[in-house]
């Protein structure tokens, strides 16, 4: 059985879970990263940053206390058992989807992601998911390691079909993961495009995952593997915002490296795109259910 450990709640959390809508949980996986280490301290920076943004959303004209979340806490892991790890995170999705609520899930390195959509696949058969990186993460072993932060990507195709993987932004990557992208949806990070993978969508169900190093170092320095030819922290916002239209019933943000953010540029970052992400999610859910 999973344990959640309890933290200092992202900024607007409602008291009491049973009334929220959406579910914020931590996973502080930090097992398979390949250059820089120490994604889990990501979760408890990114939520102390929350606190230096302010409550009322300009993007959609809502204030954070009127959004249906709760901040759940922690779960714990054993470090160095990735095997354990990734059983208890897909039971932790489990409940939060079993109560039918939507998890927003701070990581942590972005093998994260693959166990969430394992538990958000079995209620979504027709799942799709955007993922915004810098990297494939497409390669189907990494240094013979099936499962990595690297093949996490792949793993999650082989899950829900290649042709249901939408990936923006990728600047970085190897002839293999190119060759095995031609199945998948490959974008800019731009309106257009995002607009178009909505059209395919066609009001599927979209889980989001954020990996900050989409984003250029010279914006988001602390990340485990920085890569050059980013996209500026305004344009991010700008095509997130163009997601006011997509079912989206899941999300997570992931790969923030504390130890390498000098003066927390990073995780504050990430903490203003969790909290725009969830005005999205909640405005959308207050339009249908007013």
């Amino acid at each position: 059985m999973f344990k959640i450990l309890p933290c200092r709640k992202f900024l607007g959390s409602k008291e009491v879970y049973e009334k929220a809508k959406i579910i914020l949980v931590s996973f502080p996986l930090d097992h398979t990263v390949t250059f820089r280490s120490g994604t889990r301290f990501a979760p408890s920076a990114i939520r102390d940053a929350s606190y230096s943004l302010e409550e009322y959303s300009l993007l959609t004209e809502r204030n954070i206390l009127d959004i249906p979340f709760y901040d759940w806490g922690e779960l714990e892991l054993p470090q160095g058992d990735l095997s354990t790890s990734l059983k208890l995170i897909e039971a932790a999705s489990e409940t939060i989807i079993g109560d039918s609520k939507s998890p927003a899930v701070i990581g942590g390195e972005h093998l994260i992601t693959y166990p969430v959509i394992k538990a958000l696949k079995n209620k979504f058969d027709n799942l799709v998911v955007f993922d915004l990186d810098a990297h494939f993460d497409l390669r189907d072993s990494y240094y013979g390691i099936k499962y990595s932060h690297a093949t996490v990507m792949r793993r999650i195709a082989e899950v829900i079909g290649v042709e249901n993987l939408f990936q923006f932004g990728i600047r970085s990557g190897t002839k293999e993961e190119k060759d095995f992208s031609a199945g998948s949806n490959l974008h800019t990070l731009s309106s257009k495009s995002l607009e178009e993978a909505l059209l395919k969508s066609c009001d599927r169900p979209i889980y989001l995952t954020v990996d900050i190093d989409v984003l250029d170092p010279a914006f988001a320095p602390g990340v485990g593997t920085p890569e050059p030819g980013g996209t500026s922290s305004r344009e991010i916002l700008d095509f997130l915002s163009f997601l006011q239209n997509g079912n989206i019933v899941g999300f997570d943000l992931v790969e923030v490296c504390p130890p390498y953010d000098p003066s927390s540029i990073t995780a504050t970052l990430g903490a203003k795109l969790i909290l725009e992400i969830l005005f999205l999610i909640g405005k959308n859910m207050m339009d249908k259910n007013p």
